[in-house]
């Protein structure tokens, strides 16, 4: 209905023209004859109003037809949409249409040529990880195998160099995986305490090294998640304990459950970040202040760890007080079994 009134609207010029002819129809059978004019009168108006009705109608019916013709050619700019959208159009509004269709065709090239390109960069990041990987594993193999060849001092520094490549080129990974436009996520029940010891042994040299003293108090514990996105979340925000941490650092490890969701707390005692940064440590390439220790983020490890959050559906919040620590929280919904 409300496009027959649009419809009207539209005709509201026609409709006022045809009013004035049949006023002036009617005062000139009046100024000729009254008794005629008061016979024809009702005959006029009526035909006029039937006849506006008639014209209104088909015009709107046309509409309509030419409304769903052209959204069917806008979802498939195909030749048989184009040819039955071709019969209800005027000259000037085909030649409007084969220009929007030339557009079309041309963003859809460019869409497909684009979705090529991602293509062929997902490929070249995950081919080269995997190219990278073979080095690294032979530099861990040599630091493992040969630990008493190598000064402590000396296998230290490497194993850190080791670690950070490491966390770097995993980095790479999750960025390309998030950018892409298929996931390859499984869901699946999670025995978190694993989980938490596997990644604590990966970084096991730098632990100690930084002479970290962990607290992990997660028990028989199971989150319902993909395993290699929290990992890798596990991952990132160990990684930011070890860089950030100060003397005799502490990481606490600990698990709560709630009615609807449950919540994963890795905290430590190092610089921690100054409130007004704590708002924006999940945004790409953010690094707080001008530290020493700062100068040298990428500000990429929290900010995939928040973006994997989010495409886990999971809740992740942040809290530190400056100088005194930092901690982080991830809700995992509650899952039947």
């Amino acid at each position: 209905m409300s496009n027959f009134w649009k419809t009207i609207k539209r005709s509201s010029l026609w409709l006022g023209l045809l009013i004035s002819i049949d006023i002036f129809a009617a005062f000139t059978l009046w100024m000729s004859d009254t008794k005629a004019f008061k016979a024809l009168l009702g005959t006029i108006l009526l035909f006029s109003l039937i006849l506006f009705a008639g014209v209104i109608c088909y015009v709107n019916l046309n509409e309509e037809k030419k409304q769903k013709l052209f959204q069917a050619y806008i979802a498939n700019p195909d030749e048989i949409n184009e040819e039955k959208l071709f019969r209800l159009l005027s000259e000037q509004e085909r030649e409007q249409l084969r220009y929007l269709s030339f557009v079309l065709n041309e963003n859809r090239v460019s869409l497909h040529r684009q979705a090529e390109d991602l293509r062929d960069y997902e490929e070249y990041v995950e081919a080269w990880v995997h190219e990278a990987k073979t080095p690294l594993s032979l530099l861990t193999m040599v630091l493992d195998n040969r630990q008493d060849e190598i000064p402590a001092n000396i296998h230290g520094k490497l194993d850190y160099v080791r670690s950070e490549l490491q966390d770097n080129i995993t980095q790479i990974l999750y960025y390309a995986r998030l950018k892409s436009a298929t996931k390859d996520y499984r869901f699946e029940r999670l025995d978190l305490k694993s989980l938490i010891e596997e990644v604590l042994e990966d970084y096991a040299p730098l632990l100690e090294e930084k002479k970290f003293a962990v607290f992990n108090k997660i028990k028989d514990d199971t989150v319902f998640s993909d395993q290699r996105s929290i990992r890798f979340m596990l991952s990132q925000i160990v990684s930011n304990a070890i860089k950030y941490s100060r003397e005799s650092p502490i990481l606490v490890i600990s698990f709560s459950r709630g009615e609807e969701e449950d919540v994963l707390t890795i905290g430590d005692n190092g610089i921690g970040v100054k409130p007004y940064e704590l708002p924006y440590i999940f945004q790409k390439g953010f690094t707080g202040d001008s530290t020493d220790v700062r100068k040298k983020a990428t500000g990429m490890g929290l900010y995939l760890t928040g973006k994997m959050a989010d495409e886990l559906n999971l809740k992740i919040n942040a809290k530190s007080k400056y100088g005194e620590g930092f901690s982080i929280s991830i809700s995992f919904p509650r899952v039947c079994d």
